[in-house]
C-alpha cells in the first residue's frame, strides 16, 4: 500500500525570512510565480514542463484558488490539489505531488507556500479579516464561536500551554530540558545565515528567563512571526535522473486529522503523528534507527517534545531524559531542526511548514552550507496543523 518511492524531490526555493519586511508587499500569486520560477532553475527544469500544481490559501482568491494560480502561471495542468491542513500543509502538499507522479498524472509538479506581507487594499476595499482568533473561527456557527472564544479558550497560545500543562502533570515537567530544544535549535540556526536568529546564540537560562506567556511557555520557546516563502518541485524518478542536485526520494507518508479544537480532543497527550508515523515508516520499510535527522514543526517547544515520543523515537513520557542526554544540533547524535526550525530559522507563515521540508530535502541532497550533517541519507519530516490537530509525516531517502 502507498508510495512506492518513484517521486523525488528536486528543486528547492525560499524566500530569507525577515522580521521588518519592505512595503508595499507582492501579492501571493506574485511570490507564486516567483518562488516558482526559483525552483525550477534550482532543479534545471524547464517552466513549460509542469503539468501539475499544489496549492494553500492565497489571497487574491477564496475560491478557485489552482485554477487562478495556473492562469497567473501560464500554465496547463492535469493534477491540481489545494491542501488545507494549517501548518501541515506543506508536508501534505508533497505526498500529493507524489501520489500524482506515481500515479502517471503529472510528471512535475510545483509546491508552493507563499508569505505576506501583501499589498494592502486602496481606502474602499473591504478585505475578509484574517487570523484575528489563530485557528480559531469567530465565524457565525461556528463551535468556537459559541463554546470557545467568549471563554477565553482560543488561538495557539493558550491550546498548547494547556497540553504542557497535561504533559507535566501526566509525566512531570522538566522545564531545562524543555529549554534545551530551544537551545540546540538555536545553535544550528547560528550556523545558518539564513536564518532570523543567525548569530545570536541563547542558553537555557536565557530560555526560562524569558517572559512567560502563556504558562509554562516562555518567549523563547514560541515561533518568531515572520515574512517569507518556500518552494519545492517533485518530479518523477526518470526525470529525476536528470536534474543537478541528488534526489531525494519520498518514499513514505502518513497523515491523520482528529480534531480542530482541543476542547474535543478524546485524550490531550495521544497526538495524530503517532498513527501518521507508523503509516510512513511502514510504508517506507525503514526504522526510527534508520533516520539521520529529523525536520519536525516546532511552533512550540512541547511540540518537539511530544513529536519525538509519539514518532517513535523514545517511548512517551521519556522525551525530557532523551533531550537532556542528545544533542539536537546539526553536530549532534540526534540532529532535529538544523535550519534553526521555526523556533530560530522562523516562521513565514505556511512556508514556516515548507522550512521543514526544504531542510530535509537540502540535508538529504548535502547542500545545507554550514549547518550542513556529516551525512544524512534518510530524514523524517512532519507538519502540525492547529492545536495538535492535524498531522503529516513524511520519509525522505537519497538515492
Amino acid at each position: 500500500m502507498g508510495l512506492r518511492g518513484d517521486a523525488a524531490v528536486v528543486g528547492i526555493a525560499e524566500l530569507k525570512p525577515v522580521r521588518k519586511p519592505e512595503e508595499p508587499g507582492r501579492s501571493t500569486l506574485d511570490q507564486w510565480a516567483d518562488l516558482s520560477r526559483m525552483a525550477l532553475a534550482d532543479a534545471g527544469i524547464d517552466a513549460h514542463e509542469v503539468d501539475g500544481i499544489v496549492t494553500s490559501s492565497i489571497r487574491e482568491a477564496p475560491s478557485f484558488v489552482p485554477s487562478t494560480v495556473a492562469e497567473y502561471l501560464g500554465a496547463q495542468v492535469n493534477f491540481a490539489e489545494y491542501v488545507d491542513l494549517g501548518g501541515a500543509t506543506a508536508a501534505g502538499m508533497v505526498w500529493r505531488a507524489a501520489n500524482a507522479v506515481e500515479l502517471g498524472l503529472s510528471d512535475v509538479v510545483l509546491c508552493v507556500a507563499p508569505s505576506w506581507p501583501v499589498p494592502t487594499p486602496p481606502d474602499g476595499w473591504a478585505p475578509t479579516p484574517r487570523g484575528a482568533f489563530g485557528a480559531s473561527s469567530g465565524a457565525y456557527g461556528s463551535p468556537q464561536a459559541e463554546f470557545d472564544i467568549p471563554y477565553g479558550n482560543l488561538a495557539q497560545n493558550c491550546g498548547y500551554a494547556m497540553i504542557a500543562q497535561r504533559y507535566g502533570h501526566e509525566y512531570g515537567y522538566d522545564p531545562e530540558a524543555l529549554a534545551k530544544i530551544a537551545v540546540d535549535q538555536r545553535t544550528s540556526a547560528c550556523a545558518n545565515p539564513e536564518a532570523i536568529f543567525y548569530g545570536q546564540p541563547i542558553t537555557v537560562d536565557d530560555v526560562l528567563a524569558s517572559r512567560m506567556i502563556a504558562d509554562p511557555l516562555h518567549l523563547l520557546e514560541i515561533v518568531m512571526p515572520c515574512s517569507g516563502g518556500a518552494a519545492v518541485v517533485v518530479t518523477s524518478r526518470e526525470r529525476a535522473a536528470r536534474t543537478p542536485h541528488r534526489p531525494v526520494y519520498v518514499t513514505g507518508f502518513g497523515e491523520r486529522l482528529v480534531f480542530k479544537t482541543p476542547t474535543y480532543a478524546e485524550d490531550l497527550m495521544q497526538t495524530p503523528i503517532a498513527a501518521a508515523s507508523d503509516q510512513a515508516f511502514a510504508m517506507a520499510g525503514v526504522a526510527r534507527s534508520d533516520v539521520d535527522m529529523i525536520s519536525v514543526y516546532d511552533c512550540y517547544t512541547i511540540t518537539v517534545l511530544m513529536t519525538i515520543e509519539d514518532a517513535g523515537f523514545c517511548p512517551r513520557g521519556e522525551g525530557q531524559r532523551f533531550v537532556r542526554t542528545h544533542d539536537l544540533t546539526y553536530r549532534g547524535d540526534f540532529p532535529c531542526n538544523t535550519h534553526g526550525g521555526q523556533l530560530s530559522f522562523g516562521q513565514p507563515g505556511l512556508a514556516g511548514g515548507m522550512s521543514h521540508v526544504t531542510e530535509g530535502a537540502r540535508q538529504v541532497m548535502g547542500r545545507a552550507a554550514g549547518n550542513q550533517m556529516a551525512r544524512c541519507d534518510t530524514a523524517f519530516v512532519s507538519g502540525n496543523g492547529g492545536i495538535m490537530s492535524e498531522q503529516v509525516a513524511l520519509i525522505f531517502q537519497g538515492a
